[in-house]
């Protein structure tokens, strides 16, 4: 069973800018589609961008799109998300995993903007 390790997130600003990182114990090239996922309290965890295997489509929620870049090397099983223009409402935990969720959810990186 491959394992996800994120990283990358903390406190900034609103208006700041993060990159989270997450990386895989496994080979992630067979993986169709990977994606960022993200939970803030009291809410359902929400899919936030996807990339397919060879990082030639993307997609993203409507809330994040024009700010977020997700992006993956599966030479190096690493996918990341390159978030700008953050805001309050970014405020979340985030994970990552496959499109269908296949694997066992990571322990996550924490994002907190303060506005």
């Amino acid at each position: 069973q491959v394992q996800l390790v994120e990283s990358g997130g903390g406190l900034v600003q609103a208006g700041g800018s993060l990159r989270l990182s997450c990386v895989a114990s496994g080979s992630i090239f067979p993986i169709n589609y990977m994606g960022w996922y993200r939970q803030a309290p009291g809410k359902q965890r929400e899919l936030v961008a996807t990339i397919s295997r060879m990082g030639v489509d993307t997609t993203y929620a409507d809330s994040v799109k024009g700010r977020f870049t997700i992006s993956r090397d599966n030479n190096v099983n690493t996918v990341w998300l390159q978030m700008n223009q953050l805001k309050a409402e970014d405020t979340a935990v985030y994970y990552c995993n496959t499109r269908n969720e296949d694997y066992d959810w990571g322990q996550g990186t924490q994002v907190t903007v303060s506005s």
